[in-house]
C-alpha cells in the first residue's frame, strides 16, 4: 500500500493513501482532531481513573500517544488495546512530527509505542500499558472488557465493510455496560447501525473542519 506524508493545518503530519484519496487524520489538523474526538469526548468525558480502551485501528499511533500523555498527566491507569493490519515502516514513523508539538522528551515514548512487540502487554509507562494486535478488526473478540472504544477507521465511503452493524456488534460486545464509543463519523447508516445494537447516541460539536462527531453509550 503506497502512503505519503502530508502536513495538516495545525502543523502536525499524517499519512495519505493516494489510491484511496484518504488521509489517516483530518487535513484540518491531525492532533486537534484526535484530542477533540478521542481524548476530550472519550477519556475526559468518561472521567474514571482506571480505563480500558479498545482502538480501531493503531495507524500512526497518534491516539495512543495522546492517551499515554493524558494518562500520565492525570495519573490514570490505562490499558490500551489496538488493532492494525498494516503497520507503519520505521521510515514513516520517523517522519511523523507529533512529539515536536509537545515536550522533547516525549519523542522516546512515541518511538516506544511503535517499537513495542505485537500481541502482548507492554508497560510503556507506570500509567499506560499497550497491547498491539497485528490483525484486522474481524478478529475483535472480547466480552464486556473495555470502558471506551476509539472507532477511528477510514471513512465509510472508502472502507464500508468496517462500518457495518455486524462489525459494530463486536465492539458493542467488547464494551462494559455504560461504556462509550467515540468516532468522528456521523453518517446516517452508521448512526442506524449503532442504534440497532442498543447504543444511546449523542451528536457533539466536531473538531475543526467538521460540524459534528458522535458518541454512543452502551445501555
Amino acid at each position: 500500500m503506497d502512503r505519503a506524508i502530508i502536513t495538516t493545518e495545525d502543523g502536525s503530519n499524517t499519512l495519505y493513501i493516494p489510491d484511496l484519496n484518504e488521509p489517516y487524520h483530518s487535513i484540518h489538523g491531525a492532533i486537534q482532531e484526535s484530542i477533540h474526538v478521542f481524548i476530550k469526548a472519550g477519556i475526559v468525558h468518561y472521567g474514571q481513573k482506571n480505563i480500558r480502551i479498545l482502538e480501531a485501528g493503531f495507524g500512526t499511533g497518534l491516539n495512543a500517544f495522546l492517551t499515554l500523555m493524558e494518562a500520565r498527566e492525570n495519573q490514570r491507569n490505562v490499558v490500551f488495546h489496538t488493532f492494525e493490519k498494516y503497520p507503519l515502516t520505521p521510515d514513516e514513523v520517523e517522519q511523523l512530527n507529533y512529539p515536536d508539538h509537545f515536550a522533547p522528551e516525549n519523542a522516546s515514548l512515541f518511538a516506544r509505542l511503535h517499537n513495542a512487540p505485537w500481541n502482548e502487554d507492554v508497560v510503556v509507562t507506570p500509567y499506560f500499558t499497550l497491547h498491539k494486535h497485528k490483525a484486522d478488526f474481524e478478529e475483535v473478540n472480547f466480552q464486556e472488557y473495555f470502558d471506551i472504544v476509539f472507532f477511528d477507521a477510514f471513512a465509510p465511503d472508502v472502507q464500508p465493510r468496517l462500518w457495518t452493524e455486524d462489525m459494530f456488534a463486536k465492539f458493542y460486545k467488547a464494551l462494559k455496560p455504560e461504556g462509550i464509543l467515540t468516532t468522528y463519523c456521523v453518517k446516517g447508516t452508521v448512526k442506524r447501525a449503532l442504534r440497532n445494537l442498543g447504543f444511546k447516541l449523542k451528536r457533539l460539536p466536531g473538531p475543526p473542519g467538521k460540524r459534528e462527531m458522535l458518541r454512543g453509550e452502551k445501555i
